[in-house]
């Protein structure tokens, strides 16, 4: 009865109709890179640099684990006569929910963040709808999303420590110290694997955040505190620009790795970095040229992830 429950999806199909699918498209799509890509550039710009950082570790922490849970665990998808054809995802394994697991651990710190009554709706709203758009989408059953929801939780109260000011003695460490951590857990990941083929996505994710991490080194540097917000037509201009850039640079790698005949692999890795990097460096040091974001040095140079406070609203 319970297995019938939770891995069962012909109930599924009655719900489907052609005004749902979209919807359910529209809170898929906010569990895919692209998404990040588009959201999370403009939160490190504008809004606050260290909370972007958080963020991202929670993402990084959060992805990480998903996908070794899932090699280790290599639970079946459910049948492909369940999956809408947008949809089918055959190429990796089911429990637990990466979209579930992600959007519960994101969206709840997002709000954690914010303090505000507002933001723990929307917060649950959004998690809730990613959730319950995959089951719909039919890749995957109840047991992955639950799965999926119960460890983004239990990762954010974990997380939730580990930033919290018991640890303030490792954000006071220099930042070669972390960089030597990312680079010791990034072997650990690789080590411990539970398939003998280590997941691309999972090593991109990290690429990212230490890309991300060595350019807001530089970028604290550059201006020590919290940069003051443009204008908002200045941000929304850009904004846009910003991330169309993003997109811009991240063709142009992945066209220059097939031209110089780079393993595959290796040139996904070498563009997640440089895309974490242009995020936290490249076009903060661009907006700085066009006189955005100038701020003098009056403290000093922050060390670690958490440093300033973050920005409540």
């Amino acid at each position: 009865m319970g297995y019938s429950f939770l891995h069962d999806m012909h109930w599924v199909l009655p719900l489907r109709h052609a005004w749902a699918t979209p919807i359910a498209d529209g809170f898929t799509f906010l569990g895919y890179t692209p998404f990040f890509l588009i959201l999370m550039p403009p939160l490190y710009w504008f809004w606050d640099r260290t909370l972007f950082m958080r963020l991202a570790l929670v993402i990084v922490v959060t992805g990480i684990v998903n996908g070794w849970l899932k090699d280790y665990w290599q639970d079946p998808r459910p049948d492909a006569m369940f999956q809408l054809a947008g949809e089918r995802v055959e190429d990796s394994y089911g429990r637990p929910s990466g979209h579930a697991q992600v959007a519960a651990a994101m969206w709840l710190w997002l709000a954690y963040e914010i303090r505000r009554g507002w933001a723990w709706v929307a917060a649950v709203f959004i998690a809730l709808g990613v959730g319950l758009s995959r089951l719909y989408l039919g890749v995957h059953d109840i047991d992955d999303v639950a799965t999926g929801f119960a460890l983004g939780v239990a990762g954010l109260l974990i997380l939730g420590i580990a930033l919290s000011p018991a640890f303030d003695f490792w954000r006071r460490l220099p930042n070669i110290v972390h960089l030597a951590a990312f680079a010791l857990l990034f072997a650990l990941v690789w080590w411990s694997w539970p398939i003998a083929k280590y997941p691309q996505g999972a090593e991109n994710t990290l690429l990212f955040f230490v890309g991300a991490y060595g350019g807001t080194v530089l970028d604290h540097r550059a201006v020590a505190g919290q940069p003051k917000r443009p204008a908002w037509w200045a941000m929304i201009l850009l904004g846009v620009l910003g991330v169309v850039g993003l997109f811009v640079l991240r063709e142009a790698l992945g066209r220059a790795g097939v031209a110089l005949h780079i393993e595959p692999d290796a040139a996904s890795a070498v563009q997640s970095f440089v895309i974490g990097f242009y995020v936290t460096c490249i076009a903060p040091f661009l907006f700085r040229l066009v006189g955005v974001g100038r701020e003098p040095k009056s403290t000093p140079a922050d060390q670690g992830l958490v440093t300033e406070e973050p920005a409540r609203s």
